[in-house]
């Protein structure tokens, strides 16, 4: 088993782009946002926040929506499409261990991306660390399985790579959507901000747990739904060629 975590690792690091986008660009583009005036500036909108302050969940549901519904439908389809799963299964190694794999890859990387993230929050923008840290812990464990059960799901139905690519697109972008990457969550109607949090990766439990609140059980219960869920239907329908 940590033989092919350490294998799936480094085929994970040998694509910059995906390192790129799923370790570095959240804080790149809180470092971008910092570097407006406006948005370091308090504002009512936010409680009397800044713009960073209440974004920085959002960089977070960035991370872990590109690992879960681009990086890990995409490998897995790829995977079973070129043959790789269907010699897994001729071998002791279950192919099932494949999937556990990118899972933990997922988790190390997501936290490579928070941990980044949360060390230039607090040393260039002077951004408290989450204040219900066992909250947030939670949470990002939840949005990450969720999002990756999610993304197996999309790999189980779809017939090719391409296929996987596409769909797994599509819930990607509304799942940013949701969570506030492409309109800020103040800026949205209530029906859809109270949506959002209750979608995975849970940004609402995100935003709570970082600025001092406990996550809301409701939140944290459908992202485990979904977990179990997603989980299920994806295992049952997985098909190894």
């Amino acid at each position: 088993m940590l033989k092919i975590i350490a294998i799936e690792w480094k085929l994970f690091l040998r694509e910059p782009v995906t390192v790129a986008f799923a370790i570095f660009f959240p804080t790149v583009l809180l470092l971008v946002l910092g570097a407006i005036p406006a948005l370091r500036t308090p504002d009512p909108n936010f409680g009397d926040q800044r713009f960073i302050d209440a974004y920085v969940s959002t960089l977070v549901v960035i991370a872990l929506a590109f690992l879960g519904l681009n990086k890990l439908p995409a490998t897995v389809a790829t995977y079973r499409e070129k043959g790789v799963l269907r010699r897994f299964s001729t071998t002791p190694v279950s192919p099932a261990r494949l999937l556990v794999a990118q899972l933990v890859v997922n988790l190390i990387a997501g936290t490579a991306s928070v941990v980044l993230l949360m060390a230039v929050c607090r040393v260039v923008f002077d951004i408290d660390l989450p204040h219900h840290a066992l909250g947030f812990l939670l949470t990002f464990l939840l949005g990450m399985l969720s999002l990756s059960a999610l993304g197996l799901l999309v790999a189980a139905w779809a017939p090719t790579a391409r296929a996987a690519g596409g769909w797994a697109t599509v819930v990607f972008m509304l799942v940013m959507f949701f969570g506030g990457a492409y309109l800020p969550r103040f800026l949205m109607p209530d029906l859809l901000v109270r949506i959002g949090e209750h979608l995975p990766p849970g940004v609402g439990a995100l935003q709570e747990s970082w600025l001092g609140a406990a996550p809301d059980p409701v939140h944290l219960g459908v992202l485990a739904l979904v977990t179990v869920v997603a989980g299920t239907v994806a295992a049952k329908s997985f098909r190894w060629e």
